[in-house]
């Protein structure tokens, strides 16, 4: 059974019993208040935040010390510490949304008890450069300003040892080769009807669905 699994796993050591009890908590978290089109300020859905940081969880991939690149309200980094984390990074160049994710970490310890560590930098991804066990992140895809993802990801590289990256899955081929080239590979591949709800004036559906994958990529041993 996976949820005494979770509860029994000593060395992992989650907050929340179940992927279920996870979703509910992340879905009570406050989301982007005025979000910005050009650096596609898009909040990660509950439920597929869930899904991830549970797989991460299951494979025990949570280990001492995360990062939440361009971490927004920081949805994944708390669901991070929920699951046991003991350090996380919060990175982001919006101070706004950053204050928006120290309330939500707030509302965490105050439901969830987490003794996890969260630190909170206002800064370019660009300009992090502290080495973790795991980087997770829901960067933009590049649509608005093309290569934009190709930052996170050469960050993530950079710094982390396993990556949990979401991208549109048609660039599954551009994935596959940007990791050859930085001594990474994809090893699980995650698929969902990503639900964009319509937050920006232009939308004119309540909520358009994409296909989004989270990709798992680990550093291959030299």
């Amino acid at each position: 059974n996976r949820v005494k699994m979770a509860k029994s796993e000593s060395s992992n050591r989650a907050y929340v019993g179940s992927k279920k009890a996870l979703a509910v908590l992340l879905s009570g978290l406050e989301g982007f208040r005025s979000p910005e089109v050009r650096v596609e300020q898009y909040a990660t859905d509950p439920e597929i935040a869930a899904e991830v940081l549970w797989q991460a969880y299951m494979k025990r991939d949570i280990g001492k010390v995360s990062v939440d690149l361009g971490c927004g309200p920081g949805m994944l980094g708390i669901g991070l510490l929920a699951l046991g984390a003991e350090k996380v990074y919060f990175v982001d160049f919006d101070q706004k949304v950053l204050e928006i994710a120290k309330g939500n970490m707030a509302k965490l310890k105050s439901e969830c008890k987490s003794s996890g560590e969260a630190v909170f930098l206002w800064k370019d991804i660009k300009d992090f450069n502290e080495q973790v066990d795991l980087v997770i992140m829901n960067p933009p895809f590049g649509v608005k300003v093309r290569h934009t993802d190709r930052e996170f990801l050469k960050k993530a590289f950079e710094v982390g040892k396993v990556v949990y990256s979401f991208h549109k899955s048609e660039s599954k081929k551009f994935l596959e080769s940007f990791s050859k080239d930085n001594n990474f590979k994809i090893t699980d591949v995650f698929d969902f009807e990503f639900p964009l709800k319509a937050t920006m004036s232009f939308h004119s559906k309540k909520v358009k669905r994409i296909l989004v994958s989270c990709f798992r990529l680990e550093r291959l041993k030299m």
